[in-house]
């Protein structure tokens, strides 16, 4: 319902504004950088990141009202908006959060393993001591920002090569030296992800944000490439976990 102000730490330029409800969100736009497939990975980061236990800010589906922004100045954000027309993402603004500083704040060693296997799962390349993309907030860590993950949807081809990655940008990750319990976490994780919640996970997923122009595939069918792209990983995830523990023993 109103724009507030614009958000320049991250590139894609997201706003916080007010809704219909009152609350205020982080709204990250389909009209920027990589649109509606940065959208998905949030969604779909976000949400699993929920599943697993994780502190995670509500997601919702933010419809534009027809004012919205209409007073913005910047031509660069009247152009976002104006490419931004219909169904974007909104999180939970976390009034009064702290961005996590790595140099004077400890995670446990339990918890670190447990980001990393996430990260690693979802082919997460946006969480490193340059970008953390974790606050803290009420005493607790927040995890937020997923637009990054997934990112052989950009290209969308070979998809099952990809889902097998080892995904050797873990070694980037702030938590890895922190992560000795991967063997622990993927087992945990293991025993709560199943292909019956992968499923409803990507049901989420809008059709607005699957029509895309560079393919003929339905947006059923890229909903069964994103379901078949997480459960061939989560059956497999001893490849990924191994090349964290790899990159964390060349790192210690």
């Amino acid at each position: 319902m109103r724009y507030i102000l614009p958000l320049r730490e991250g590139g894609s330029l997201p706003a916080l504004a007010e809704a219909d409800d009152s609350f205020k969100y982080v709204i990250k736009f389909k009209g920027a950088g990589h649109g509606e497939k940065a959208l998905i990975a949030e969604l779909l980061g976000g949400e699993l990141a929920r599943i697993l236990g994780f502190k995670m800010p509500e997601l919702v589906l933010a419809n534009f009202d027809e004012a919205f922004g209409r007073t913005e100045a910047d031509e660069e954000i009247q152009d976002l908006l104006k490419f931004s027309e219909g169904l974007n993402l909104g999180m939970h603004f976390l009034s009064g959060a702290v961005n996590f500083d790595p140099l004077v704040m400890e995670v446990p060693s339990n918890l670190a393993s447990e980001i990393v296997w996430l990260d690693a799962f979802i082919t997460n390349v946006d969480r490193t001591f340059r970008n953390t993309n974790m606050l803290i907030w009420h005493k607790e860590l927040w995890l937020i920002d997923h637009g990054a993950s997934f990112y052989f949807h950009h290209a969308f081809t070979n998809w099952e090569k990809q889902a097998l990655t080892t995904f050797p940008l873990i070694k980037d990750h702030v938590l890895l030296p922190q992560a000795n319990e991967l063997e622990k976490a993927n087992q945990k994780f293991k025993s709560i992800l199943n292909e019956s919640i992968l499923g409803q996970l990507v049901a989420l997923i809008p059709d607005q944000w699957l029509q895309w122009k560079e393919t003929e595939l339905t947006p059923k069918e890229i909903r069964e490439i994103y379901f078949e792209f997480l459960a061939t990983r989560l059956k497999h995830s001893e490849i990924f976990v191994k090349q964290a523990q790899h990159e964390r023993q060349a790192l210690i």
